[in-house]
């Protein structure tokens, strides 16, 4: 049969609740829980069928029923109360940034990222990267912080995961339409749907450009998959972390140089560029060329105007995952982009060189935006040591500390995590404003207000939500595998809420050991079949589709779980999402991570349920290294690395076993005579009160805005003053430094020097040096005394620098100078001199990697 045309009817909301539309559009109820639940109010079996998606469920629900709602006199209530605290929201002008920082508050960040986790009915995002990403852009709207987010639509999301009944993992890439996600095309003054473009080797892309909001946020996302392109460019934005090399190299274009564009066009003009992880740093390049093009600067000056508003974020702390390209295909998609920066080949190349052990070149995304940023940051204060460790050979100059890589640590959106029924709980006994003050330690101090009685209740009525939930889960997941009615009404017998539960959910990539605790399975049997203390675990999550070993860990443990001895004591499930994840993270007792350390970055599944009373077990990687105090949780192994593998994994797992039984187990099932584990929600308080407090994501953006974007705001000012004559002058200085810094001669005065083998504390050291300058004068450098310490491994661990002045100076270029210090603790340590570039002659922030030594 022949249509004309095909087309889907769409109800009409009443006028009186046509507001709901506005709201559906709006990631702000996805923390809301009365937005959330208006929705769910109007068609609760539509709501769950749609996968609590508010914009699919205006969609598809009846127009009959929509009349009826707009006429339900206790819908209305809800639905204007609901609708006055959008509103109160979306126009508060008494935020923490216009208090903290009034002068700054209008300037406007971009930010950068390759995923985002708003919420499992918008499926843009793979894992940990992405959620950060949506709690970030959650917690700059909560803060009035001045932000807008960059990403990519993709047409097929990240990838819906089934097990297969031997414990494969399959993947299936859905394809969405876009009308059922809460995004619209941007359009210009006339209406008309905008777009941007990108030169591709002999062809040009064309990118959609679409809006969301999230609260007072606004996120802006490139789709390549429309009509104006071929066939191939339309599925540079299919999959997120799909296709190969040169896929990546694609998205990586289209978000970094298309992503500055589409920003220009809809009128947006930041003052810093967050860059969240490499995938985006092409946007430097780009930004390089506005600066040529726009404003006249010459390649060096245009690279320091660039620098100093750009900002990075590196989450990878081991060199695999890090993106590098070929230099044959960095060829081939800029052989057109490098000579517009009035620069050489070499030169551009140079941004983003790095060499390899066997001495081959390759193109790394993060060191381009190490390049290319005033301020870069690990996501932990560990991963900020290692983040030096690992990229000290791009500043050959200086000592592993003195790397300029720092850190903020991870955190996680409250409002989001924390279950509904505990911030009730909460409300009941905490101060009436500490929804505005969840970075005071005086409001977590009122857990301890919280009788142990109820608190339980509230955890024991989250375990048995969360047991329904699973069920339902296991349930679907085992009838599309076949098995028997026998094997279904099973599922009821699973995950009791009375025994110790443990949950694990994260990506399954190798370094963080999923299967570690099935490495003595005897004495793991013995554990978790204990009759009269037994113990059940829950794992979930994804390994990425190309990731092999990754599949098999999922593997192993369906095996084990399906073995009679362990039956009903281990559980997985399939496709890992935020909705498990809540769910989990609440409802579980001890939430376990066991990582390879030092590869865990930061990690934050830990951080939302330690803020929900459930108790974690982990290895000393990531946040919890700042996290565990001694009473909030426990650890696995001992706070060091090891070069062998192996023995680390066989000390870790005895480790878990033995604090599982000493510990662990113990505590759980020792109850009062009312049944209550006094000792153990006492250690649930202090994980809340510790937790909550340290690792939120609004303590996160308050260390963002001022230990880096405050200062970037400063040096973007810097070399924006006199039309750019800041970053002229700069670009000169630099390069008069790199001209004339091979000249720079240091002769230290000590005497019998290296004979000394001890020195009390407290004892002063003066020294004199003879430093020949050359053609540059006193005033553009720095001559200090570094001061290093050293653990009993010969490791530096730290420094102090001392300034040297002149004590005389010499016609020829070459000046006495002349500094002291004292010996300030005791340990082992080395002294010697060096020369710097005058911090005083640079913006705030900015690091020229020059340094000349004795």
């Amino acid at each position: 049969m022949y249509f004309i045309e095909k087309m889907r009817a769409i109800p009409r909301l009443p006028d009186r609740i046509k507001r709901l539309e506005e709201l559906a559009y709006n990631f702000w109820w996805t923390w809301n829980p009365e937005a959330e639940e208006l929705f769910k109010d109007m068609d609760q079996n539509l709501w769950y069928e749609v996968k609590r998606s508010p914009v699919k469920l205006l969609r598809r629900i009846d127009q009959d029923k929509l009349n009826e709602l707009s006429k339900n006199e206790a819908f209305l209530e809800k639905y204007d109360a609901v609708m006055k605290n959008f509103e109160h929201y979306l126009k508060a002008e008494d935020t923490w940034m216009k208090r903290t920082h009034p002068e700054k508050a209008h300037e406007q960040i971009a930010y950068f990222c390759a995923e985002y986790g708003l919420h499992e009915s918008f499926p843009i995002y793979s894992g940990g990267l992405g959620i950060l990403a949506g709690d970030h852009l959650k917690t700059a709207s909560d803060l009035g912080i001045n932000l807008v987010g960059v990403g990519l639509l993709y047409r097929h999301g990240y990838f819906n995961q089934f097990i297969d009944e031997t414990g494969w993992q399959h993947a299936e890439f859905p394809t969405y339409d876009f009308e059922d996600f809460p995004v619209k095309p941007a359009v210009d003054e006339d209406g008309d749907e905008v777009y941007v473009k990108v030169d591709f080797p002999e062809r040009r892309v064309w990118v959609k450009i679409w809006q969301a909001h999230v609260g007072r946020t606004p996120l802006i996302l490139l789709d390549t998959d429309i009509p104006q392109n071929d066939p191939e460019d339309r599925k540079i934005t299919s999959q997120l972390y799909g296709g190969n090399r040169e896929t990546r190299i694609q998205q990586e274009i289209v978000l970094g140089i298309a992503g500055v564009r589409a920003l220009r066009l809809l009128g947006y003009n930041p003052k810093v560029w967050h860059m969240n992880e490499g995938h985006a740093a092409f946007l430097g390049l780009e930004r390089i060329r506005e600066f040529i093009q726009n404003k006249g600067l010459d390649f060096r000056s245009a690279v320091e105007a660039t620098k100093a508003s750009n900002v990075f974020t590196t989450h990878t702390p081991v060199p695999a995952g890090n993106d590098v390209f070929d230099i044959n295909l960095v060829d081939k998609y800029f052989n057109d982009f490098w000579p517009k920066l009035n620069t050489s080949r070499r030169e551009f190349l140079d941004l983003g060189i790095e060499k390899s052990k066997d001495g081959r070149e390759h193109f790394s995304m993060t060191v381009l935006a190490l390049r290319l940023s005033s301020v870069s940051n690990g996501v932990s204060e560990l991963h900020g040591q290692v983040s030096r460790r690992m990229w000290t050979h791009i500043f050959p100059d200086f000592p592993e500390p003195e790397v300029p890589i720092g850190h903020v640590t991870n955190g996680v959106h409250i409002w989001t995590w924390l279950n509904r029924d505990l911030k009730i709980l909460f409300d009941k006994y905490f101060p009436e404003n500490w929804h505005e003050n969840v970075t005071s330690p005086e409001v977590w101090e009122h857990i301890d207000d919280i009788p142990d009685e109820e608190l339980w209740q509230i955890h024991l009525n989250l375990k048995k939500r969360m047991r329904t939930f699973l069920h339902g889960r296991l349930r679907r997941q085992r009838m599309r595998l076949g098995e028997t009615i026998e094997d279904l009404m099973e599922v009821d017998e699973i995950l009791p809420e009375n025994i110790l539960t443990i949950g694990f959910a994260r990506r399954f990539a190798t370094y963080k050991r999923a299967t570690l605790i099935f490495k003595d399975i005897e004495r793991l049997k013995k554990i978790l079949t204990d009759p009269e203390r037994p113990v059940q675990f829950i794992f979930a999550g994804k390994a990425h589709p190309a990731d092999d070993p990754g599949k098999a860990l999922i593997k192993k443990i369906y095996e084990i779980s399906r073995m009679p001895e362990f039956k009903n004591r281990i559980v997985i499930l399939e496709n890992y999402d935020m909705n498990i994840a809540r769910h989990m993270v609440s409802g579980v007792d001890v939430w376990l991570n066991n990582p390879r350390r030092p590869h865990e970055a930061s990690g934050t599944s830990g951080q939302k349920a330690g803020m929900n009373g459930v108790i974690n077990f982990s290895a000393l990687d990531g946040w919890w290294v700042e996290g565990y105090n001694g009473k909030n949780g426990w650890t696995i192994g001992d706070n060091r690395d090891y070069e062998d593998t192996e023995l680390q994994d066989r000390i870790d797992s005895v480790s878990i076993y033995s604090t599982l039984e000493k510990e662990i187990v113990p505590l759980y099932y020792k109850v009062n005579k009312n049944g209550i584990p006094v000792d153990w929600i006492k250690k649930m308080k202090e994980s809340i009160k510790s937790v909550a407090l340290n690792f939120n994501t609004h303590r996160m953006l308050m260390d963002y805005v001022n230990d880096i974007y405050l200062k970037a705001i400063g040096a973007t000012e810097f070399v924006e003053r006199d039309n750019y004559e800041g970053a002229v002058s700069l670009s000169r200085w630099e390069q008069r430094l790199r001209q004339n810094w091979d000249f720079i001669r240091i002769k230290p005065n000590i005497p019998r020097p290296g004979l000394r083998n001890s020195i009390s504390v407290g004892q002063p050291i003066e020294i004199t040096a003879n430093v020949y300058l050359g053609e540059l004068s006193p005033e553009e450098v720095k001559v200090e005394i570094f001061v290093a310490k050293f653990d009993e491994d010969e490791r530096m661990i730290g420094f102090k620098t001392y300034p040297m002045e002149i004590k005389k100076d010499d016609v020829h270029g070459e000046y006495l100078y002349y500094g002291k210090f004292k010996v300030e603790e005791e340990g082992k340590m080395a002294y010697t001199v060096r020369v710097v570039p005058n911090p005083d002659m640079m913006p705030i922030n900015n690091f020229i990697s020059l340094a000349k030594w004795v």
